[in-house]
């Protein structure tokens, strides 16, 4: 299991075992900080916990038997890329370090008072109220209800819809094969813009 492979992990490196968490890949952590740094486009790294405080699905089997979690806790830490080591070791160190940091806040949110809050009061955004949830959760099962449903509709009715979804399949498929992926073409455009940015701003200084 992952579990056991982790653990593995520990004992080949002399490292403690987790109980909430796996310990980190931290090659590929270094490795997407180094090229996000290169190309100016990494401004913080967001330390994401989540905790279930009751029932903890393990597999699509749970979810099809309806057994969703019934709250879901967030613990969430940001930390600007300036406070961030530079050296490959030293943040393989800090990646590590946070992993600590997520087996111990773990820890006591199972074994206390099933809360981040060191008050023991979880913190719920406003917009998170009851009717609201219920509200959001109707509204999504229509959609993802009539939606299907009125593409299937779409396509069998109208040639135009199929000429469409035929034209968005060959695009796709040759943006993925040309240039790697949207996310690709989106942060090279990214670049451009910053890059003209920075030029527009020293442009305006110099004058």
């Amino acid at each position: 299991s992952t579990k056991a492979r982790s653990n593995e992990f520990a004992e080949k490196n002399g490292l403690q075992k987790y109980e909430y968490v796996l310990h980190p890949r931290t090659t590929g952590f270094t490795f997407v900080v180094e090229r996000l740094r290169e190309g100016d486009n990494l401004d913080a790294i967001h330390d994401i916990t989540v905790a279930y405080p009751q029932n903890i699905p393990q597999t699509e089997k749970h979810l099809l038997n309806g057994n969703f979690p019934k709250e879901i806790h967030f613990h969430v830490q940001r930390y600007p890329i300036d406070t961030v080591p530079t050296s490959k070791e030293e943040l393989q160190l800090w990646c590590r370090k946070r992993w600590e940091e997520k087996e111990e806040r773990l820890r006591h949110f199972y074994e206390g008072g099933k809360c981040f809050s060191a008050t023991g009061q979880s913190i719920i955004p406003p917009c998170k109220s009851e009717l609201r949830v219920l509200a959001v959760k109707c509204v999504s099962l229509l959609y993802w209800t009539l939606f299907p449903l009125g593409m299937l509709a779409l396509l069998y009715l109208y040639s135009f819809a199929r000429w469409y979804f035929a034209a968005m399949i060959i695009f796709f498929v040759a943006q993925q094969k040309i240039f790697g992926g949207l996310e690709l073409i989106e942060l090279a455009c990214h670049r451009y813009f910053k890059k003209q940015q920075k030029f527009h701003d020293t442009k305006i200084k110099s004058c």
